[in-house]
């Protein structure tokens, strides 16, 4: 290794002595030469600290960070600043990577130039504990390989894995590392990034082994909750899509629609009606705007000078169904509307 590594795998660690040894070996195995390894103990209550410490002590290329207890934001940014390498490959204290994981994203990025972050397919683990819930999640996620899948369905989801994500250190850097408003700090990234015009890739092999476990953050913390996602897509929403907007159309007058249109309207939205196909809700109002039927919503587009629609509905192909109408309507995804649950 030269004396500045290419790439830096940078792990926040809380509590994780069951998993960090199985986790550091998968990465120490690595068929990539050139890499630092950056563990961040966020003042962990059991052996995690010693662990990381007997590892570093028997390869130099394991640094380790010791912290008090300041939650995953503030190991993040701890550890990013003092990462060395071109590029910050994450990965968490629970997961796997495999052996290629880390030469095959840091060629990506060394022949993409114009790519700030390149994530991979992952594989849920270990299946008898994969919920349903968590399965459809990472086929969803793992549809989406291009830059031009992953931008389109941003504000769905969190259209990339954490964990799984090898990204250009000053690109992150630039935009002031991780933020904290309250919700996913992932997401808020990946958020941003897109807001600044940085491009996405998405290597279609599976490249990491993501660990499902009832105490995970995203099942525990409620920065991962619904409704602080909600707050985020409408955060991002109004700085980026629905900039310039005279309309927004919001399909879906269900709890996903009332939830959202809530903080759309807190942050400005200029929000002017609702569209379902339910005929009990068609002909009604919510927070004081009529709902309408699928067939009425381009006599409201026209009424407009750029309008945009935000299709709301969570149902399970729900979206695919919309995106037809949609489609049919002649309106453009990613231009004239995009999908937000």
């Amino acid at each position: 290794m030269g004396a500045v590594p290419q790439v830096s795998v940078l792990i926040p660690c809380f509590n994780a002595a069951k998993t960090i040894e199985e986790s550091l070996q998968t990465l120490v195995d690595q068929n990539h030469p050139d890499f630092e390894i950056v563990a961040v103990d966020d003042g962990s209550q059991d052996a995690t600290l010693g662990i990381l410490q007997a590892w570093a002590a028997q390869d130099s290329r394991v640094r380790v960070l010791p912290l008090p207890h300041g939650g995953i934001i503030a190991a993040l940014n701890a550890g990013l600043q003092i990462c060395q390498g071109v590029y910050v490959a994450r990965m968490d204290a629970d997961d796997r990577a495999h052996p290629e994981r880390l030469a095959r994203q840091a060629a990506y990025l060394d022949s993409h130039p114009d790519i700030a972050l390149v994530s991979s397919l992952v594989a849920g683990f270990p299946k008898e504990q994969v919920r349903q819930g968590y399965r459809i999640y990472i086929e969803w996620l793992n549809s989406l390989v291009s830059d031009q899948d992953i931008r389109r369905e941003i504000f769905v989801e969190s259209p990339l894995a954490h964990p799984s994500v090898m990204f250009r250190r000053s690109a992150v850097q630039d935009l002031g590392g991780y933020h904290d408003y309250g919700w996913a700090e992932d997401y808020d990234l990946w958020l941003r990034l897109n807001l600044a015009g940085a491009r996405f890739a998405k290597l279609p092999q599976v490249l990491l082994d993501w660990r499902e476990h009832p105490d995970r953050l995203t099942r525990t913390d409620s920065r991962y909750s619904l409704e602080n996602f909600l707050r985020a897509k409408a955060h991002y929403l109004v700085r980026g899509p629905l900039v310039g907007r005279d309309a927004v159309i919001l399909w879906g007058a269900g709890m996903m629609g009332r939830r959202l249109s809530k903080h759309l309207l807190r942050e400005g939205a200029p929000l002017v009606v609702f569209v379902d196909i339910d005929p009990r809700k068609i002909g009604n109002t919510r927070r004081g705007l009529p709902i309408i039927a699928p067939e009425d919503l381009m006599d409201w587009w026209a009424r407009f000078q750029n309008p945009v629609v935000l299709a709301a509905v969570g149902a399970r192909g729900a979206r695919a169904l919309i995106r037809k109408r949609l489609n049919d309507f002649g309106l453009s995804e990613g231009q004239d509307w995009w999908g937000v649950a």
